[in-house]
């Protein structure tokens, strides 16, 4: 699964890596331990008069679809299982017309051993972004304004007899976060194409092959304070357990 991530890069080089737009009036907030209901950016894409337009925008992360009586639903739906995704009433409607990417720079996973968790950093060994397939949806509150919202789409972890990272990342968690390299990512974004069991069966294809690239490395438990938020959780720690 992914519960929380790290999202601390400019918006330039955000946009520059999704190649997408960006409204002048965008702002993020760096974030080295991002957590459900907070803003974080997606990168979607829509038709405007006809032509194809990659946009990041912000969206509280935790999907609310549009017939929820109140936000509160997204705090359950911060990511979605890819499997059966299509056939949920939280997410049908998002996997069918409004799919997203989610950027990181890497996620945290805690690892159990016994009564104990570590925590570990995974990211991109060369240290570019991770785009994971995500949904987007748009809810109206009571006082007329509009909130978007986001989940991250997963499915089961690699096999533990696989070699290298992904191997390890068996060990971490049964679920993993479907990461997009850039081909998939245009097909899955593309709000045209609503063909959702072909895309979702084709994300899940080669999401092993993505991941293989990443890396991973322990890091402080202090990562698990979600009031702990500063570059220093990248630190590298050496558990004593």
């Amino acid at each position: 699964m992914c519960g929380r991530y790290v999202m601390a890069k400019a918006i330039g080089d955000l946009v520059a890596e999704a190649e997408a737009e960006a409204d002048a009036n965008l702002e993020l907030r760096q974030s080295w331990n991002v957590a459900p209901t907070t803003d974080v950016p997606i990168v979607l894409e829509r038709l405007i008069d006809g032509q194809l337009h990659r946009q990041v925008h912000v969206a509280r992360w935790g999907l609310v679809p549009g017939w929820a009586k109140d936000l509160s639903v997204g705090v359950r739906a911060f990511n979605a299982r890819s499997e059966t995704a299509a056939g949920k009433p939280t997410f049908r409607s998002a996997v069918k017309k409004r799919r997203a990417a989610v950027p990181v720079e890497g996620y945290y996973e805690w690892k159990k051993e016994g009564s104990k968790k570590r925590p570990f950093f995974v990211h991109r060994e060369d240290g570019q972004l991770i785009f994971f397939a995500g949904l987007y949806e748009w809810w109206k509150d009571e006082d007329g304004s509009w909130i978007l919202s986001t989940s991250i789409m997963t499915m089961d972890s690699p096999s533990a007899e696989e070699p290298g990272v992904l191997g390890e990342l068996a060990g971490l968690h049964d679920r993993l976060p479907i990461p997009l390299d850039r081909d998939t990512m245009a097909q899955w974004l593309d709000p045209e194409n609503e063909d959702a069991p072909e895309l979702i069966e084709q994300v899940r294809a080669e999401a092993f092959d993505v991941a293989s690239t990443w890396s991973m490395y322990e890091v402080d438990p202090a990562v698990g304070n979600v009031r702990n938020n500063g570059p220093e959780l990248l630190e590298p720690h050496q558990s004593l357990f």
